[in-house]
C-alpha cells in the first residue's frame, strides 16, 4: 500500500473512531477529579493494544503515572508530565513509556485533555483551551510534589500544544524542558490531503485541533511568530522519516538555537520503519527521550 493510501486510511479510521466515541462517550467537558485519578491499566508494548484497552477503559491511567504522593528525589527533581496527541488519550499514548520512566525514579503524570470526560478520543478541541487544561494540570503537579519545574513529554499535538502554554499562558518559568515525539510544530500538509475535511459528510463530529494543525493555519502562524522558542526552556524534537501524519517529517523541527535539539530516529536506526502513531512505543525513541531528560546518563539507542 502506497504512502498516500495509508494516510487516507489513517484519516478515515481516525474520523470513524471519533464518531464512535462521540456517540458512546459520557460526561461533561473537562477532566473531573475522578477522571484524573482513574484506574491504572496494564503495561502495553504497542499502540493498538493500548488503544483497544482504552476504548473499554476511557479513564485509564498508564502504569506508573499519577501518584500525587510521589516526592521527586535529588537525581530526578523535575516531575515528568506526559501530553498525548490528537485522537488519543493519556493511556493509549503512554502505557509503554510511563512505566519506563517510573522505574527509573521519575515522578510521572499524565492528563487527558481536549474532549469530553469519559470519551477515549481526546485532543480534538480548540488548542488554546487544551493548553489551559495543561496549565491547570501542571500547577496541580507542582503543588503536590513541591517541585519548582516540570519536564513535558508530548506526542504529536502534545509536543506542539505546550508551546502555546509556554508562550501565552505564563508556562515558561514552570517548565525545564519540552520533549516532542513527532510534534506538529509547523503543522502538516498531509501529503496534499489537508482539504479532505471539506469532503466529509455533514454531521461528522468536529475536530477543531485538526484544522489548527494544518500548515500555514492562523494558529500555527501565530504560534511561530516572533520566535519559536523561549530561551529558558530546553527543546528536543524527535521525528521519523516514515511519519505519515506530520508531513513532511521535518515540520516537527524547531528553528536552530542553543536550546534546541532536533533528532531523526533513522539517524540512529536507519532501518527503523516506525511511523507516527507507534513512535511512543519505539525503544530507540524512548531512549532519546530518556537522554533528553537526563543528558548526563545518555546512552546510544539500541536498534
Amino acid at each position: 500500500m502506497n504512502r498516500s493510501k495509508r494516510v487516507l486510511r489513517g484519516l478515515v479510521a481516525g474520523v470513524g473512531a471519533l464518531a464512535l466515541a462521540t456517540i458512546t462517550g459520557a460526561g461533561a467537558a473537562g477532566a473531573t477529579s475522578a477522571e484524573v485519578a482513574g484506574e491504572t491499566g496494564p503495561r502495553q508494548d504497542d499502540f493498538l493494544s493500548a488503544f483497544f484497552y482504552s476504548q473499554q477503559h476511557p479513564n485509564a491511567v498508564p502504569p506508573g503515572a499519577n501518584d500525587f504522593s510521589c516526592a521527586p528525589g535529588p537525581a530526578r527533581p523535575d516531575p515528568v508530565v506526559l501530553v498525548h496527541g490528537t485522537f488519543e488519550n493519556r493511556y493509549d499514548n503512554w502505557a509503554g513509556l510511563a512505566p519506563e520512566l517510573s522505574e527509573r525514579g521519575y515522578c510521572v503524570f499524565a492528563l487527558n485533555y481536549g474532549g469530553e470526560a469519559g470519551n477515549p478520543i481526546r485532543g480534538t478541541e480548540d488548542i488554546t483551551g487544551s493548553a489551559r487544561e495543561l496549565s491547570g494540570f501542571v500547577d496541580r503537579v507542582l503543588e503536590a510534589t513541591g517541585a519548582s519545574e516540570v519536564d513535558l513529554v508530548g506526542h504529536s499535538q502534545g509536543g506542539m500544544m505546550p508551546r502555546y502554554y509556554l508562550k501565552n499562558l505564563g508556562g515558561a518559568p514552570k517548565v525545564d524542558s519540552l520533549i516532542g515525539l513527532v510534534p506538529s510544530n509547523h503543522g502538516t500538509t498531509l501529503h496534499g490531503l489537508d482539504k479532505l475535511g471539506s469532503f466529509l459528510p455533514e454531521g461528522t463530529p468536529p475536530c477543531a485541533s485538526c484544522t489548527q494543525q494544518l500548515k500555514d493555519s492562523d494558529f500555527i502562524t501565530e504560534l511561530n511568530s516572533g520566535g519559536e522558542t523561549d530561551p529558558t526552556v530546553e527543546y528536543t524534537n524527535i521525528a521519523t522519516e516514515y511519519d505519515e501524519v506530520v508531513t513532511p517529517h521535518t515540520s516537527s523541527f524547531l528553528e536552530e538555537a542553543p536550546n534546541v535539539t532536533n533528532r531523526t530516529l533513522q539517524d540512529f536506526c536507519p532501518a527503523d520503519l516506525t511511523e507516527h502513531v507507534g513512535i511512543s512505543y519505539n525503544s530507540a525513541a524512548q531512549q532519546l527521550v530518556l537522554n533528553a531528560l537526563n543528558p548526563d546518563e545518555a546512552e546510544r539507542p539500541e536498534c
